[in-house]
């Protein structure tokens, strides 16, 4: 069973599947983030959507260079946990299925590509507390526990 954090299901209300893969990008006791600016000005975790045919490892790399800039690797699927939420940028409700990776940032290539996006360090600790929903949180906290 998959664990399901946030605001509940609302009752008649029809959500599309949106699964989508995310990173704990670590590199001693400091993990790379993204903070994106809109809809809502958040600190998450590098990651997002997988692209219809394109496989979950090969979205996570490219979700990771559009919002950090940095190439990865040696990625290790964690956990997933699902979250059932309103995305405005594509006016759409979605169960949003979301597969938590551990995996090292190895090269910075450039600055993010992905418009609203900035790349930031933050020590495992702070991390915990600054990210942005409840299941990114909880992996981070479980990592944490690891160290």
């Amino acid at each position: 069973m998959i664990r399901r954090v946030g605001e509940p299901v609302e009752r008649g209300r029809r959500y599309g599947l949106r699964p989508g893969v995310y990173a704990i990008l670590l590199r001693g006791h400091e993990v790379l983030l993204t903070h994106q600016a809109e809809p809502e000005p958040e600190v998450q975790l590098p990651g997002g959507g997988i692209d219809p045919g394109e496989q979950p490892v090969r979205a996570l790399h490219r979700e990771v260079f559009e919002e950090t800039g940095w190439a990865i690797s040696a990625p290790r699927r964690l956990g997933a946990f699902r979250r059932f939420v309103y995305m405005p940028e594509y006016d759409k409700w979605a169960e949003k299925l979301c597969t938590v990776y551990l995996a090292r940032p190895t090269l910075r290539l450039g600055p993010p590509s992905e418009p609203g996006h900035t790349a930031i360090w933050a020590s495992a600790t702070v991390a915990a507390g600054i990210l942005g929903n409840e299941g990114d949180r909880a992996f981070m906290r479980a990592l944490l526990g690891r160290l």
